[in-house]
């Protein structure tokens, strides 16, 4: 086990103990996400875990769908991007990614594990779960989102930039000046923490 295994790890166990606290009436509840309701955020965490297989040439495994059964489709694919990180082998492979060649599992690091804490946020929202962001992860992500450079931020902004429907961040949230700093990182990545 490693530093990012168990990162990744943590931040599914949250994640999952958030979708199975989504009671069935709540799916259709909107998110934070302007297009989004609580079940495409399960959606596009299920699709971005699965997108994560590619450079390993791994399929995924048979699954319910998202729509049939969210947390069943969770946790067969968090069992394949777990299988990735626990083969030393696959972990260590080298990849393209939009923002340039890294190991599968740093890109496994950057985006998924980080999109379970940040979507995390919208899906407890969305179904009025605790929102609170472990500190630990907020100092984490604030430090590595407020690093990016100013050029590779426009385009994490700009929709489509990495694909047709792909949005990473939204505009930046003005957030009070006293705000905390779970909140100044969610208006950072663009969303309203007031609302």
């Amino acid at each position: 086990m490693n530093a990012i295994a168990d990162r990744y790890r943590r931040h599914a166990d949250a994640f999952e103990l958030r979708i199975a606290a989504v009671r069935p009436e709540q799916w259709a509840d909107r998110s934070p996400c302007a297009a989004w309701n609580a079940r495409d955020v399960v959606d596009h965490i299920v699709t971005m875990h699965q997108v994560m297989l590619r450079p390993v040439d791994r399929s995924p495994s048979p699954a319910p769908s998202v729509k049939d059964d969210p947390l069943g489709a969770f946790r067969a694919a968090r069992a394949d991007v777990e299988a990735v990180l626990d083969d030393p082998a696959l972990a260590g492979t080298d990849c393209d990614t939009p923002t340039g060649p890294m190991s599968v599992e740093r890109h496994i690091d950057l985006v998924v594990s980080d999109d379970l804490v940040l979507h995390g946020w919208d899906l407890a929202r969305a179904t009025g779960q605790d929102e609170t962001i472990p500190a630990d992860d907020v100092a984490r992500l604030w430090a590595s989102t407020t690093a990016i450079p100013a050029e590779l931020m426009q385009k994490y902004r700009t929709p489509g930039a990495f694909g047709p429907g792909i949005e990473v961040f939204g505009p930046e949230v003005k957030v009070p000046e006293d705000a905390s700093l779970q909140d100044r990182l969610l208006g950072f990545i663009g969303r309203d923490p007031s609302h």
